[in-house]
């Protein structure tokens, strides 16, 4: 079954509208300064979910969004693993907060010591602050939760052990506000990148398995026997970690937390397959985000809508949590003010007004993989600047060992979706696309003078942007000797 974006996003929200997933309203008051926070992140997930009409199963995160809200037009600010985890942590873009790429092995990005993080500020307001599973963010010292319980080991799956790990350390808090991360490894690849760590049966978790015919393609990738199969192994891995979810939430609702507790569930980049990960492109930053607030945050809406059409970014999330506790950032703290805003207010809403436009960046995902990327994202249009179009797009090395990879490359004339591989490798310096009658991004409007107009307020608002956020790659935000002016 091949589907179009066009065509799976309709099915998405009639999958929806038919589901009838519209969370109770809630009267109860929360207790004073109790307000606990349990941000849950997936690695890799793209936007792959039962309740919107994919065939991957996810019962446990379905049913979250069922109590909340699912965000249908949420984007991480950038594609790539730890300079997305540091945007939800500082509420910084990557090419602001310093953590331009990769934080583990050679690659050592990290970020700039001034930058106050989520842990820092919420530790310095009371909270005790925990981590279970992974981090990826340098240095430690900045983000210095109170626990790091059952750190990430790349080859090990074993989402019951986190769950569990989440729930002793819930109910050892008592009436102490907690902010808590679970971070987990699934669904990115494992080892060589020909597996998702479905290599056996891990403890609690009943395994899903998916026959190739049956995943619901991408239109991003080709129809490849070694494609689908590929997929099939990723939607394992995703339902592994939605059993995940569940055992976590289970141990949420037996801490006693369930009523005090805001629930954030996203993902940090697109899913690790050509095409998505790693790039700005839309199935690289377009990402599942389930909220569920309890009690003032309903604002006793009986009819809330299950889903919500806001266009919110990753740049929100520190924002929407420090709104939630009710602290802030350290008044001469130099990033102020922050460029995202809280989505609390408008939880409540299906549609609501002035959340219609994303910004983007990339800067480099491994060491030697380096292709500088600003963009912006409207209802209407996508517009990418490439800051040196002289170079070959890289891949990600795990996508580039992967089974899918391997496919596409052997087979002659195979697309990326509609973009040729030449296409997708070598990119002008400005791609404009018209969302509307070319959803997948492959027509650029750059150069036609039709779009005169369009491209040159996209671009004004683009620099305007940058200029706001400081992003090193402009020119006279740094001397050669790399001062600020």
């Amino acid at each position: 079954m091949k589907i179009s974006r066009r065509e799976f996003l309709g099915a998405s929200l009639a999958a929806a509208a038919a589901s009838g997933l519209s969370p109770p309203a809630s009267s109860k008051p929360l207790p004073p300064r109790k307000r606990n926070v349990l941000l849950i992140v997936a690695d890799d997930h793209g936007y792959d979910l039962g309740c919107v009409g994919g065939t991957v199963r996810t019962p446990a995160l379905d049913a979250l969004a069922r109590e909340g809200v699912l965000f249908t037009d949420a984007y991480a600010s950038v594609s790539s693993c730890s300079s997305s985890r540091a945007t939800l942590y500082t509420g910084l873009f990557s090419h602001t907060n310093g953590m331009y790429g990769l934080a583990h092995d050679v690659h050592n990005f990290s970020l700039l010591e001034d930058v106050k993080t989520l842990p820092w500020m919420l530790k310095q307001s009371g909270y005790a602050t925990a981590l279970v599973g992974k981090l990826h963010v340098k240095p430690e010292a900045l983000l210095a939760y109170d626990a790091w319980l059952e750190p990430e080991r790349p080859l090990v799956r074993d989402v019951a052990a986190m769950g569990h790990a989440a729930g002793r350390w819930m109910r050892a808090q008592g009436d102490k506000p907690f902010f808590l991360t679970v971070a987990y490894s699934d669904p990115h690849r494992a080892g060589d990148a020909s597996n998702f760590g479905n290599t056996r049966d891990w403890p609690e978790v009943k395994r899903e398995r998916y026959a190739p015919a049956d995943v619901a393609l991408p239109s991003h990738l080709p129809d490849l026997p070694g494609v689908r199969a590929d997929l099939a192994e990723y939607y394992e891995a995703v339902s592994r970690m939605d059993t995940g979810v569940a055992i976590l939430l289970r141990e949420l609702k037996e801490s006693g937390h369930e009523d005090d507790t805001l629930v954030i569930y996203l993902s940090d980049n697109g899913r690790p397959f050509p095409g998505a990960k790693d790039n700005l492109y839309y199935e690289g930053i377009h990402l599942p985000l389930i909220v569920r607030a309890p009690g003032a945050s309903m604002r006793g809406a009986r009819n809330r809508a299950r889903f919500n059409k806001a266009m919110v970014s990753w740049i929100d999330i520190t924002p929407t949590i420090l709104d939630w506790t009710g602290f802030a950032p350290p008044k001469d703290y130099r990033y102020l003010p922050l460029p995202g805003r809280s989505i609390l207010p408008i939880l409540d809403e299906a549609d609501p007004q002035g959340w219609d436009e994303v910004f983007a960046t990339h800067s480099f995902h491994e060491i030697d993989q380096y292709y500088p990327t600003r963009s912006l994202r409207t209802r209407k249009f996508s517009y990418f600047l490439n800051l040196q179009p002289t170079l070959e797009v890289p891949i990600a090395s795990d996508v580039a060992l992967s089974p899918a990879w391997k496919a596409i490359t052997t087979t002659p004339g195979a697309k990326l979706g509609k973009r040729t591989l030449e296409a997708f490798h070598h990119r002008p310096a400005e791609e404009l696309y018209d969302l509307g009658a070319d959803p997948d991004e492959v027509v650029n409007l750059a150069g036609d003078g039709k779009y005169a107009e369009v491209l040159a307020d996209l671009r004004q608002q683009l620099d305007s942007w940058r200029t706001k956020t400081h992003d090193p790659w402009q020119k006279g935000v740094t001397d050669p000797f790399g001062r600020a002016h």
